[in-house]
């Protein structure tokens, strides 16, 4: 007889999330924390309500496509153009140096040599790491009125570039976990991706904009969209070996200068991705977290790599910010602006446990890396840019 649990299961999580998401934004915390204990609570951690089945992996996998999507269509090209070098040389220290950090973290704690992924699992977390997530960020430096300063533009300039990099060096790493695949086929594969990413780069804004006109609306184009989000995120995954979800994230890039489109697509989208999908995926993290059999061991690397995670992008893109000549003030807060984590580091997290190369028993210390970066980002920035702020105003007044 067809079961009709997965209904249940659905209905619980969407109500059990948006509720812990409402309770977090009371008290001034990112909705998407109140979204990961929802997942903890529900899952074996505590209440044992909901187990990970074949039908929440594939709706978490549609979820998190779609926030890389969405994340692809939000990206303002313009950003890039504005702070150039700069945000470059940000997003690239602000990418190696917590690489580095990530990889020496996992190699002080588990040295398991007779895991033939070690090498692979310590360097991937560091991709973890690498991380940016910088809506936190942007909604601090507006209050601050600080968004479209040099701070600001430099910060998302070098959050674009730094997702970029991520991105690459996530499925460059997840390519080497096939045994039977040479690095040199790693590498021409990339090498034939990032051609074909040209070519449908040139042509597909051509083809959505001639779309626009042929119908003379825009009501059609969101499905068009999604369409093209799925094909792209199936054609890296089969036929290039790369992660879905750099397809998914280019394919949002595409179209992020097609203005109509874009912002009906990302309207549509936004209303699908926050009914179920979003909920679904941040709350499958949580579920996937087991916190009663965490180890003393665990806990304290759990502690160890949140100081990471906080210092390496603080002193990384910090670094990169001095190195353009910022002040020591504006240094610092484009360094504490890129600490916080948030959901990409879970995205790459997830991709990182389906590729073997995350245990089941980190996870905990990866969620409460990311819970601690996204918190502590808006407080920090804003003690370090308070005085300006108040400088500014009294001026005004």
């Amino acid at each position: 007889m067809e079961s009709y649990d997965f209904l249940l299961s659905i209905a619980i999580i969407l109500l059990v999330t948006k509720i812990f998401s409402l309770m977090s934004r009371k008290v001034h915390m990112p909705q998407v924390v109140g979204a990961l204990i929802a997942g903890v609570v529900l899952g074996p951690s505590v209440l044992g309500q909901i187990t990970e089945t074949d039908f929440l992996l594939k709706t978490s996998e549609i979820g998190v496509i779609i926030l890389m999507f969405l994340a692809g269509l939000d990206t303002e090209i313009q950003e890039l153009k504005k702070t150039g070098i700069a945000s470059l040389i940000i997003a690239v220290i602000g990418v190696v140096v917590p690489l580095a950090g990530g990889y020496i973290a996992y190699q002080m704690f588990f040295q398991d040599t007779t895991d033939p992924q070690h090498f692979l699992k310590a360097v991937f977390m560091g991709v973890i790491l690498t991380a940016t997530s910088v809506s936190i960020t942007v909604e601090t430096l507006r209050e601050l009125g600080k968004l479209n300063g040099r701070v600001g533009s430099s910060i998302l300039g070098a959050a674009i570039i730094d997702d970029i990099l991520g991105i690459i060096i996530l499925s460059l790493v997840i390519s080497f976990t096939n045994s039977d695949v040479q690095p040199r086929q790693v590498f021409v594969k990339i090498g034939l991706y990032f051609v074909f990413i040209f070519f449908v780069g040139i042509f597909v804004p051509m083809i959505f904009k001639a779309l626009e006109r042929w119908h003379g609306t825009v009501r059609r184009m969101a499905i068009y969209g999604f369409a093209f989000c799925l094909i792209m995120a199936y054609i890296t995954e089969v036929f290039f070996g790369i992660a879905d979800i750099t397809g998914a994230y280019f394919a949002g890039l595409f179209l992020c200068n097609v203005t109509k489109t874009k912002e009906y697509i990302v309207k549509k989208l936004t209303v699908i991705s926050y009914l179920m999908f979003s909920p679904m995926f941040f709350a499958s993290i949580g579920i996937k977290t087991d916190i009663q059999g965490l180890s003393g061991r665990i806990l304290v690397f759990s502690v160890v790599l949140t100081v990471i995670a906080i210092l390496t992008k603080m002193l990384g893109c910090g670094l990169g910010a001095k190195l353009c000549k910022f002040t020591d003030r504006e240094s610092m807060a484009v360094g504490i602006g890129m600490v916080s984590r948030g959901e990409v580091a879970l995205i790459v997290a997830q991709k990182g446990s389906e590729a073997a190369l995350v245990d089941e028993e980190l996870f905990p210390a990866v969620i409460v890396m990311v819970i601690v970066t996204t918190l502590i980002t808006p407080v920090l920035l804003g003690l370090i840019l308070k005085d300006d702020h108040y400088r500014r105003r009294k001026a005004a007044a």
